[in-house]
């Protein structure tokens, strides 16, 4: 489970929460805990549907087999094709803040590095791409290191931070914030939303988890929480060491964290804190999982035929479909190009949205044509639920850019024509749905299961303590002043 837990929430703590995620605070100020706590909330039930989907189909591929099997191949194609251009710009988008701030962790030591952010982020996907084909139990091991050195870093950065937060900041609301729209909080909502997707990422590497039946519903039932927990927390930080006036300037920043520190003026040691926290523990960790987990998704495409076959190519030595992991890897780095993280981040966010639109709707889908597969899980409240969760992202997508609206239709008709091209060249190998469905279920042993449960329990506990802690911060100014 911690692996299941670490690449999913590794996948979203990352370039949302140190850029765009913080750019949101320049325009709301305090009041983004409302639109983080909104967002939270409209991931937790979708977060529920994947946890039934992952315990009763764990196989590569997450949202594409689910929709395949739901609502027809063609809307699992769709969903797959744009799980994988959002997690191909969430990469992109990554190795740019990589970059942003490891300049900045150069410059606060007093070397200013003459690399550009473009080349920088290129190298460190390459990077990657050669760990993740050299194996999953690197990438697991990886993961656990990047998660835990943030960790570390982040609750000692928490501290030294402590002394220069200024409790009225959180009292007094910015002078523009009376000039907002609904419509402009629900765009806020969007963009802080963008740092939960990919809450149901260890659903795409469902075939290499251990025991997923019971795994993937905790890693899923966790996931919204802390990626809540450690959004509140650095926003909190955001709002307290910036002066009201000036917190503005945090929506234009490219490293708004950095930006943050210069403008209160703090440098030195907590400034190289920040820095090495971030690139090599947040960013790293999110990089490492969206290499890893869309060419599960292509791959399992392509070996059913829904994809040219050579990206169902597995290494020979590592087993892993290194096809793939070039291919998308290559994309990441032409995206890279683009160096806008607002366009990025839109495009990542158009996918996101009408993947998980279809992913909802493949829940409900299942549950009519397979009424009989087993569900180790099983999310209350579906009638409800599912149509109210799909209308809310569907308006969600009515705020994004224009550009980036027509750039994912271009990419879902592009995959469409490819889709129908492949399905016409291999209809001789269509899957055999029910032998996907009928698999012969790993138990764990009594003894096992006592060490799974006992670490769920730590886990939850954890988690909720970090939840009401995150909720009280913002609180507390309000007595304290």
């Amino acid at each position: 489970m911690k692996e299941a837990v670490t690449i999913t929430v590794g996948t979203v703590v990352g370039v949302g929460l140190f850029t765009t995620g913080a750019n949101v605070v320049g325009g709301l100020g305090p009041a983004v805990i409302l639109a983080t706590f909104v967002a939270m909330l409209i991931s937790i039930y979708p977060a529920l549907l994947y946890a039934e989907m992952g315990a009763a189909l764990p196989y590569a591929g997450g949202t594409y087999q689910y929709a395949s099997l739901g609502i027809g191949k063609p809307m699992g194609m769709l969903a797959g094709w744009n799980f994988i251009i959002s997690l191909v710009a969430v990469t992109s988008g990554e190795a740019l803040a990589f970059s942003f701030y490891f300049k900045t962790f150069f410059s606060a030591l007093g070397i200013e590095l003459p690399v550009s952010d473009r080349v920088v982020a290129t190298v460190v996907v390459i990077a990657f791409i050669i760990t993740n084909v050299r194996g999953v139990e690197m990438t697991g091991k990886l993961q656990n290191g990047f998660m835990f050195f943030f960790w570390g870093v982040a609750i000692i950065w928490f501290l030294t931070m402590l002394p220069n937060v200024n409790m009225p900041n959180f009292v007094k609301l910015p002078d523009f914030i009376a000039q907002s729209t609904p419509l402009g909080f629900i765009a806020s909502v969007s963009m802080i939303w963008w740092c939960f997707a990919g809450f149901e990422t260890c659903c795409a590497m469902g075939e290499e988890i251990k025991y997923p039946q019971i795994n993937i519903p905790r890693a899923l039932f966790l996931a919204p929480f802390i990626v809540f927990a450690v959004n509140a927390a650095f926003q909190w930080f955001l709002v307290g060491i910036v002066p009201t006036e000036q917190i503005a300037t945090l929506s234009t920043a490219s490293a708004p964290f950095a930006e943050a520190m210069k403008t209160a003026g703090i440098l030195g040691f907590p400034l190289i804190l920040l820095a090495a926290g971030i690139a090599f523990g947040g960013d790293f960790s999110t990089l490492n999982a969206s290499i890893a987990v869309p060419p599960r998704y292509l791959f399992t495409m392509a070996r059913d035929g829904a994809m040219p076959k050579i990206f169902a190519k597995v290494h020979p030595k590592y087993k892993t479909p290194y096809i793939s992991i070039i291919v998308l890897g290559l994309l990441s780095a032409f995206l890279i190009a683009s160096n806008s993280m607002i366009y990025i981040a839109s495009v990542s966010l158009f996918a996101d949205l009408f993947y998980y639109v279809i992913g909802i709707a493949a829940s409900f889908g299942l549950r009519r044509k397979h009424p009989d597969l087993k569900r180790p899980f099983k999310a209350p409240g579906i009638m409800i639920g599912a149509p109210l969760s799909v209308i809310i992202y569907l308006i969600m997508m009515t705020q994004l850019d224009r550009e980036a609206l027509v750039t994912g239709v271009i990419w879902c008709i592009l995959g469409l024509i490819i889709y129908a091209v492949c399905r016409k060249r291999y209809q001789s190998d269509e899957t055999k749905e029910m032998d996907r469905i009928i698999m012969e279920e790993d138990i764990p042993t009594p003894q096992e299961r006592q060490k799974m449960d006992k670490e769920f329990k730590i886990w939850r506990t954890v988690v909720a303590c970090a939840v009401v802690i995150a909720i009280v911060a913002y609180v507390i100014p309000f007595v304290a002043v």
